[in-house]
């Protein structure tokens, strides 16, 4: 199947890859492009970009990048390659933005990884193509996307109340939302074609933003 890849699929993982192994090896590389809340207040904006090509270990990196490949092919095939990078890294930048607000009171706040991105691409492609069934390692039967969709979120929101690990929970949300609305914007029809799938994706996106705040407590 990697024949057929997308180019900017294949060069996105080749870059995460490439770059995720150099801050691996340097510990000096991942803290000057990592996320971090008060570099980036000062003014390092690049952080919010750069963080989402590196990764806390090998299994992070690996996780996003087969997300990436399973779901970046469906909305790149669908949209075309500029319109998904739109949605990548749009996703990139709204995953950043969530993150920056909700942790803006945690100066020493850091995380890195491309989830904010892979999030916004799996729920495009989910709007895109809402009948998909996915083949999990763990799991032997078939599983609708709108359900892994919706638990991808609903484990971000568990691991940003958490604060599971160096890895940025919070971008997780921001990217669905960016991916979401993003999306809509460049294909409207799909609210009235897939009105109960959008609908079913917005919920949570919804609650989390009139709730998001309580997670802290």
């Amino acid at each position: 199947m990697i024949e057929s890849i997308n180019s900017a699929v294949l060069f996105i993982i080749i870059a995460n890859v490439l770059v995720s192994m150099k801050g691996f090896n340097d510990y000096s590389f991942l803290d000057t492009y990592k996320f971090q809340v008060s570099r980036i207040l000062s003014g390092e904006k690049v952080r919010m970009f750069t963080s989402g090509f590196l990764h806390v270990d090998w299994m992070h990196l690996a996780f996003n990048m087969y997300a990436l490949y399973l779901f970046g092919g469906i909305v790149s095939g669908v949209l075309k390659t500029p319109n998904f990078l739109i949605i990548y890294f749009g996703s990139l930048l709204t995953g950043s933005l969530y993150s920056l607000l909700y942790h803006k009171k945690e100066p020493y706040y850091s995380a890195v990884g491309a989830s904010g991105a892979v999030s916004g691409v799996i729920y495009s492609s989910i709007l895109l193509y809402p009948d998909m069934s996915l083949y999990l390692f763990f799991i032997p039967i078939p599983i609708p996307g709108y359900i892994f969709g919706i638990a991808y979120l609903l484990y971000s929101i568990y691991g940003m109340k958490k604060n599971l690990g160096n890895v940025g929970h919070a971008a997780h949300l921001g990217g669905a939302m960016g991916g979401f609305a993003i999306t809509l914007i460049l294909v409207p029809s799909l609210i009235s074609t897939n009105t109960l799938m959008v609908i079913l994706l917005a919920v949570p996106i919804v609650l989390l933003l009139i709730f998001g705040d309580k997670l802290k407590s």
